[in-house]
C-alpha cells in the first residue's frame, strides 16, 4: 500500500524535492541513496557507525574551540554525535554497503541523522534544518574525502581490539596443549608419507607460534592506520579549514576513541593512498591461511576413527550425518576453514580497491571498510568458537600415536650416521617388502649391538638434536 501523506515528509536538496519517511532521522540525500543502491541489503558495520560519530564529535569540539561553530550548535552536535557513538541511532543508518564512490551517501546519512536529532533537541522539526544544518554545521570544515578514510581507519583499529585477545587466547591454548602432549610420541609425515618421529606436543607448539606470529604482524600492520588525513578536506589541501583545526580535531578524536592517533605528515598522501587498509587486510589473510593449514591438520589427525589416522580426538559437538548413525564430524575445523576462505576473498576485494585510486582520491573506500571490518569480525567470532569448542577439548590417542611412532620406516633415518644412507635405504626396502620393523631387521643383520639399537632407534631421542654415539665416531675414523 502507498504511504499516506502523514507517513512521509518532503525535503529539498540540490536536485529537488525528495520524499522521506516522516519519522526518519535521515534526510533527502540518504533517501536518494536508498533508492539508488538497493544492492545487497547489507548495512554498515556498527563499528564504522561508531567511528563516524567519533569523527563528528571530534570535529564539532574543534570547531567550538576555534569559534567556528557557535557554542549552542556545537554542543548539541557533540551531544548527538555521542548518541551515534553509543549506538542509539544504528537503525537510521540505512545506506547499502555498496553505494556511491568514496562513501558520500553514508557520510551524508551520518550528517543528516546528527542534524535531525540536534534539531529535535533544540525544539525544531525533523527535516527542517534552520537550527542545525547537515552540511553547514555538522559537516563544517569537513569533506567525505577526509572524513571517510579517517573513520574507516579508526573503525578498523577499534574492531581489531576485539580480535587481538582471541588470537592471544588461541595461541595460549595451543601452547597448553603442547605441554600436555609433550610426552606423546608419533610419526611425523612429509609429502603425506611416513617421516621420522615427532612429539605431538611439538606439533601443537608450532601451531601456537604460527598464531602468535600472525597476531604480531597484524598489530604491526595496524599501526599504519594511526596516521590520519582529517583536516585535508576535499583534496588534501585543507580548503575551508582553520589552520589549527587539523591538529585539534585529531587530538580530540584520539581522546574520544582511546586510540593513539596522529595527523598525517602529508594530507594528500593520506587521501590518495589506502595502502594501510591493504596491509591490515593482508595480515588478516595471513592469519586465515595459517588457520586453514592448522584446521586441515586437525581434520587429518582426527580422521577415522577406524580407517584414518585417529591420533587425536576432537570434542563431539553434533551428530555428523542424516543417514549414518553415530558419525561425528570435525565441525569446528570445517567452520574455521570456511570462514578463512571468506577472509581471503575479502582480501582480494580490498587489494583491488586499494589500487583503484586516481589522482587525489580513492573512491573505493566503502568496499575496503566493509571487507576489512567483516573479516575482523568473523575471524574473531570463529576463532573464539574454534578455541573454546575444539582446541581446548582435544585429547591424544596415545596408544595409536605410539604405534605409528614405532611403525614408521623413517626410523631408519637415525641409522645414517652409523651404517650410511645406502645400507639404511636397503633396510627400509626390506621393511616395506616384508612388513618387518626397522628394529627387527637391524637386529637380524647384526649391524649394531643391542645397546646401540636401543639408543639409536629410540623415537624419543630422535625428536631433539643429539650428539652421535661412539659407533658413529668410530665409523668416520
Amino acid at each position: 500500500m502507498p504511504e499516506s501523506q502523514t507517513d512521509i515528509r518532503k525535503e529539498k536538496d540540490s536536485l529537488g524535492f525528495v520524499e522521506v519517511p516522516a519519522r526518519a532521522y535521515y534526510g533527502a540525500q540518504t533517501a536518494r541513496a536508498v533508492e539508488n543502491y538497493p544492492i545487497s541489503g547489507m548495512r554498515a558495520h556498527p563499528q564504522l557507525v561508531r567511528a563516524f560519530g567519533m569523527v563528528k564529535r571530534a570535529a564539532a569540539e574543534a570547531n567550538k574551540e576555534l569559534g567556528l561553530v557557535d557554542e549552542r550548535r556545537a554542543d548539541v552536535i557533540i551531544q548527538t554525535s555521542q548518541e551515534v557513538i553509543d549506538g542509539k541511532w544504528n537503525d537510521e543508518f540505512v545506506v547499502d554497503v555498496f553505494q556511491a564512490g568514496a562513501g558520500v551517501s553514508f557520510h551524508m546519512n551520518t550528517n543528516e541523522v546528527i542534524a535531525n536529532r540536534a534539531n529535535e533537541i533544540l525544539g525544531g522539526k525533523l527535516g527542517e534544518y534552520a537550527l542545525v544544518h547537515p552540511n553547514d554545521h555538522v559537516n563544517y570544515g569537513q569533506s567525505t574525502n577526509d572524513v571517510f578514510p579517517t573513520a574507516m581507519r579508526v573503525a578498523t583499529l577499534l574492531n581489531l581490539e576485539t580480535l587481538y585477545p582471541v588470537l592471544d587466547a588461541l595461541a595460549a591454548s595451543f601452547s597448553a596443549k603442547a605441554k600436555e602432549f609433550d610426552g606423546v610420541m608419533k610419526s611425523g609425515r612429509t609429502h603425506m608419507q611416513d617421516a621420522v618421529p615427532i612429539r605431538l606436543g611439538q606439533e601443537f607448539a608450532a601451531y601456537g607460534l604460527a598464531i602468535e606470529k600472525g597476531a604480531k604482524f597484524l598489530r604491526y600492520a595496524a599501526d599504519s592506520l594511526r596516521e590520519l588525513g582529517l583536516g585535508g578536506s576535499a583534496v588534501g589541501t585543507g580548503i575551508n579549514t582553520h589552520p589549527d583545526y587539523r591538529a585539534r580535531a585529531v587530538a580530540n578524536l584520539a581522546r574520544i576513541s582511546g586510540q593513539k592517533l596522529i595527523p598525517a605528515k602529508d594530507m594528500r598522501w593520506a587521501m590518495q593512498s589506502n595502502a594501510c587498509m591493504g596491509d591490515v587486510s593482508s595480515a588478516l589473510r595471513g592469519i586465515a591461511l595459517e588457520v586453514i593449514r592448522i584446521s586441515n591438520d586437525l581434520r587429518l589427525l582426527s580422521s577415522g576413527p577406524n580407517t584414518g589416522l585417529n591420533e587425536i580426538h576432537l570434542p563431539s559437538l553434533q551428530p555428523g550425518s542424516s543417514i549414518m548413525p553415530g558419525k561425528i564430524n570435525p565441525v569446528m575445523p570445517e567452520l574455521a576453514a570456511m570462514v578463512s576462505f571468506q577472509v581471503i576473498g575479502n582480501d582480494t576485494a580490498v587489494a583491488y580497491a586499494v589500487q583503484a585510486g586516481q589522482l587525489e582520491l580513492n573512491v573505493m573506500m566503502p568496499t575496503m571498510a566493509y571487507n576489512v571490518l567483516q573479516s575482523t569480525t568473523i575471524l574473531a567470532n570463529m576463532l573464539r568458537q574454534f578455541n573454546e569448542h575444539c582446541i581446548a577439548g582435544i585429547s591424544a590417542n596415545i596408544e595409536r600415536c605410539n604405534f605409528y611412532a614405532q611403525s614408521t620406516v623413517s626410523l631408519a633415518t637415525a641409522l645414517n650416521p652409523y651404517i650410511g644412507y645406502a645400507k639404511a635405504a636397503e633396510i627400509v626396502k626390506e621393511s616395506i617388502a616384508t612388513g618387518k620393523s626397522i628394529i627387527e631387521i637391524a637386529r637380524s643383520k647384526q649391524l649394531l649391538s643391542e645397546r646401540e639399537i636401543a639408543e639409536i632407534l629410540d623415537p624419543v631421542r630422535m625428536t631433539e638434536p643429539q650428539y652421535p654415539l661412539e659407533a658413529a665416531k668410530a665409523r668416520d675414523k
